[in-house]
């Protein structure tokens, strides 16, 4: 007996950025939660170590406000700090020790793991809540720049393995992303400029005006102007959001992975470095290598991979890093981006600001060259830009 049938599952994914999520008058948290019960929702809460340190009364806000809201939510165990950044998503024991505490805490499919933080903790939680009871409900804090503009409107979860950049992981769909705006001040330079490569990439991909709103105001971006800034997130997250609710393959079944223009040298770059490179610095790195390799190949004009440089450095992003001088290692990362789908290779390039394709056959020898190419400028101009070298 032979049997096939195609079958459909519908997803709500939410957005809701907020000023101070844990103010006890800010509803937005607890509303999500609300199950319109008599009963409150059993929640976990794990911190983003970074975030717990710069914020020395965090913790106790967090228990504050559930007290305040203790009709929908009742926090099971004080608020867990695990710690930022990559060190996270490369040693699994982390992810055995989530899990562990979700299972300690008895939670079930109908309680949420609340993971606070940058893009690493929203991805090792993420995957820690998809995989208990084959998914516990996860609402994700971003207070990151990166995670605001990019990473946490996505539905994947992982961590690295095998010296790969999320090699393990699965897709699921979050409960809700909740960006908290007020949390952007307690971030370093690095980190705070690092999210902005993510929205300089997806308005290269999509939205030219969006581009030149971005280059105009890059300077004034890397001096922290959160008048410019923060409605900029905002755009590059509403763009992320809905490429995965409109674009009809949120689970990258196909061969492509449009949302990923400067990641394959990005992911490769963070390895080479043992990840002294934030993702956005390398996404930077990664944008600038691709546009300088899309101008050499005669897709991109002189003059449009000029402006992207200059309002990357302008931003205070780096252009480039000494570890590309291995360059037999870096461009290994186009086999390792390949063999993440399979099928053909497909890198995401652009023409101009928002006129992307995809490319299946990539020059090596002319990759190098833009890599030398691309030292060079970076170079030369380091003087009259923020951020060229890093």
């Amino acid at each position: 007996m032979d049997l096939d049938s195609t079958f459909s599952v519908n997803y709500q994914h939410r957005l809701r950025c907020t000023q101070d999520v844990f103010d006890p008058d800010n509803t937005t948290l607890s509303t999500l939660i609300d199950a319109g019960t008599d009963t409150p929702s059993n929640v976990y809460v794990f911190v983003d170590k970074g975030l717990a340190d710069t914020n020395p009364n965090y913790l106790e806000r967090i228990s504050t406000y559930c007290r305040a809201h203790a009709q929908s939510i009742n926090l099971v165990a004080t608020p867990h700090v695990i710690p930022g950044g990559e060190i996270l998503k490369s040693d699994r024991s982390y992810l055995r020790a989530i899990l562990e505490n979700i299972s300690e805490a008895h939670l079930c499919r109908r309680s949420y793991v609340i993971a606070i933080g940058g893009g690493a903790v929203l991805d090792t939680v993420g995957l820690g809540a998809s995989l208990a009871h084959r998914g516990v409900r996860l609402i994700r804090v971003a207070t990151t720049t990166l995670s605001q503009s990019d990473s946490a409107l996505g539905v994947k979860n992982g961590i690295n393995a095998f010296e790969q950049k999320n090699y393990i992981g699965v897709y699921d769909v979050p409960w809700a992303v909740i960006n908290d705006e007020a949390t952007l001040s307690t971030l370093d330079e690095r980190n705070w400029a690092s999210g902005f490569s993510e929205a300089v990439k997806v308005a290269l991909l999509k939205d030219a005006a969006f581009f030149a709103d971005i280059e105009t105001h890059a300077v004034a971006i890397g001096q922290r102007d959160e008048n410019v800034s923060i409605p900029i997130l905002r755009k590059s997250a509403e763009h992320h959001f809905r490429h995965i609710t409109e674009n009809g393959d949120p689970f990258e079944r196909g061969e492509a992975r449009p949302l990923d223009f400067g990641h394959w040298a990005a992911h490769k770059l963070e390895q080479l470095t043992q990840y002294a490179v934030l993702h956005g610095e390398a996404v930077s790195i990664g944008l600038a290598l691709d546009v300088t390799y899309a101008r050499l190949k005669g897709w991109l004009a002189d003059q449009e991979q000029e402006r992207i440089l200059r309002c990357l450095a302008n931003i205070g992003l780096p252009l480039y890093h000494p570890a590309m001088e291995d360059t037999q290692a870096l461009l290994q990362g186009l086999a390792e981006f390949q063999e993440h789908l399979g099928g053909e290779r497909s890198i995401p390039m652009i023409r101009t600001a928002g006129d992307a394709f995809d490319a299946h056959d990539i020059d090596e020898a002319l990759m190098n060259e833009a890599l030398h190419w691309l030292k060079d400028w970076s170079i030369t101009h380091a003087e009259t830009t923020k951020g060229a070298v890093s």
